[in-house]
């Protein structure tokens, strides 16, 4: 399954904008931050006076609980097992690793700025080299990722080059070290070396990534939303994490920052649910079920009756809650767009606006993701790009917060 390109859940303190693209990335203002953070995501009813935040748990069944300003409910995410352990949601499991990588951004943020030189990767006479080890993780983003490279042809030179390198990772975490220590053994290591040496990009959501592959290795059938919600971070939300010091915040955004990235952790979560909606067939036909194994037992179906490949009444209903989560997700996620940067806008409508029209090709093949696969054709594609540079145009300040 390809991932997609995103940004992430933010901590909820905000920091008054600089410029450019580092300063344009908000980030927590202090450590007392992520203690009033810390039960942020779960289950159950705001306080008087709070403003709802989105709770993927009323996703789980087909609904979406209400929103105000992109704001989850403040309510514990803690479980204790039976025997007395304290357990985290998947949800806590990654919004602490977002926090951590929000502090870190402001540290580097603060050291970069006190450096009368900048360190760089290349040293003279390398500079063809390093050019040639973009252009190669262009090339490998362009096959195995077609509409998440389409996004990033409308991004400007140095962002497009940037992604491409995360995307090209050559995933084995013995050699993630030596690339952040700015010590490559290739050429896509190479072009992911400078980048991270450009920006604030920390090591942790690379080797979540990796994770996310080792469970691949093992792991084909997830019981429940929770555990499929985890498995869409590794090989997806932990991109946005490697991609917001990319992509940037714009500087006149009224938002908070917890808004923005909410819609964005909500764009990365909706595209990899697309991804699996669209695979169910080809992952079927290696054994793999991508799919909470407790809502196909509630609607009546099981593994046996997706290894056959029938589309049944029983089918279309379960599809049907299943798209409707998609496209919740996809709605909390417009609500960041416009605050990004006015470079980055083009690209992410672009690739919500064809991811999105992924699911319209499921229902248009009457649900039948056996044995077709859905996929947005050409004109439609064309179609949507001038949609998405209209809506790019419209700057933070006119968006209602």
């Amino acid at each position: 399954m390809s991932v997609a390109l995103l940004w992430v859940v933010s901590p909820t303190s905000e920091v008054s904008n600089g410029t450019g693209v580092l300063d344009s990335v908000r980030v927590l203002d202090s450590f007392n931050s992520v203690a009033r953070c810390r039960n942020l995501i779960g289950s159950g009813r705001p306080k008087r006076g709070q403003k709802n935040r989105l709770n993927y748990r009323s996703m789980n069944k087909g609904g979406l609980s209400s929103m105000n300003g992109g704001r989850f409910s403040v309510i514990s995410s803690i479980v204790a097992s039976p025997t007395g352990e304290i357990a985290l949601t998947s949800e806590q499991k990654v919004y602490d690793v977002v926090l951590k990588q929000a502090a870190l951004v402001k540290r580097q943020l603060k050291s970069r700025e006190n450096m009368e030189v900048k360190p760089d990767i290349a040293l003279p006479g390398t500079l063809s080299l390093l050019s040639e080890a973009y252009d190669r993780c262009g090339e490998v983003c362009a096959e195995y990722a077609k509409t998440f490279y389409l996004g990033t042809l409308l991004m400007t030179p140095e962002r497009r080059r940037a992604i491409w390198a995360i995307y090209a990772l050559d995933r084995w975490e013995t050699r993630l070290e030596d690339i952040f220590r700015g010590r490559p053994f290739d050429m896509l290591d190479a072009a992911l070396s400078d980048t991270v040496n450009k920006f604030p990009v920390d090591i942790q959501p690379f080797r979540d990534m990796i994770e996310g592959m080792r469970m691949d290795l093992w792991k084909s059938r997830y019981k429940n939303f929770d555990e499929l919600y985890l498995y869409c971070y590794y090989v997806a939300g932990t991109v946005g994490l490697m991609s917001v010091p990319i992509m940037g915040i714009a500087p006149d955004s009224k938002a908070t920052t917890e808004s923005v990235y909410n819609a964005s952790l909500a764009l990365g979560l909706a595209n990899q649910l697309t991804n699996i909606l669209r695979d169910v067939g080809e992952d079927a036909r290696r054994g793999r079920v991508y799919l909470p194994q407790d809502e196909l037992a509630q609607a009546g179906l099981s593994d046996d009756d997706i290894f056959a490949g029938k589309v049944t009444d029983k089918w279309r209903n379960f599809m049907k809650k299943q798209i409707k989560r998609a496209r919740k997700f996809f709605d909390e996620a417009e609500k960041g767009v416009t605050e990004l940067s006015s470079a980055s806008r083009w690209p992410v409508w672009a690739s919500l606006l064809l991811y999105r029209q992924i699911l319209d090709e499921i229902e248009a093949n009457d649900y039948n993701n056996f044995t077709r696969r859905a996929y947005v054709s050409k004109p439609k594609k064309i179609l949507a790009l001038p949609m998405a540079y209209v809506k790019s145009l419209v700057p933070p300040s006119l968006v209602k917060a």
